[in-house]
């Protein structure tokens, strides 16, 4: 027979839930505070993946992206529309992983240095960082905000559906 005592509790869920939200919520206000405060080493950064051409388009992305990942970590923080922020994230984090993938290999193919040994600064707001952790900690960002957007577990939020 299953034994209910076995069973982790939905409170149990939504305590845990309610902590995985906090911390990408807290790693986004700590990175995009740390874009915020040097925009210019920001856009420095975001040269190096060669996406826009013109200045005013890297200029408007160096000005704004850093705020607008504070006022997405703020919604995660505090339980407002989690689910929506939460996908904005994902689409935020999915094609940044990827452009980091593919600038370590560019910096693996020209150096001959294995993988994991690649350190660069990949313009997320933590400075230097070692490409496999780094891959690591945006897939688990990925996968925890994944998980926020499916399930529907509102406790510990101020207003988990914006328009409910």
């Amino acid at each position: 027979m299953n034994n209910p005592a076995n069973k982790p509790s939905t409170s149990q869920f939504a305590a845990w839930m309610a902590v995985a939200r906090w911390i990408v919520a807290a790693l986004f206000i700590w990175m995009g505070i740390n874009k915020a405060i040097e925009p210019v080493d920001f856009l420095k950064l975001l040269r190096q993946y060669d996406l826009a051409h013109t200045p005013w388009m890297l200029n408007l992305v160096a000005a704004t992206l850093p705020w607008f990942e504070i006022f997405c970590g703020v919604l995660l923080g505090l339980g407002i529309a989690v689910r929506g922020v939460a996908l904005v994230v994902v689409a935020m984090l999915g094609p940044f992983t990827w452009l980091v993938l593919q600038r370590a290999l560019a910096l693996q193919a020209a150096s001959g240095s294995p993988f994991c040994s690649i350190r660069f600064d990949c313009g997320c707001g933590a400075g230097e960082v070692w490409i496999c952790a780094k891959l690591l900690e945006n897939l688990l960002l990925i996968a925890v905000c994944a998980l926020l957007v499916m399930v529907r577990e509102g406790r510990f939020c101020l207003r988990f559906n914006l328009f409910n």
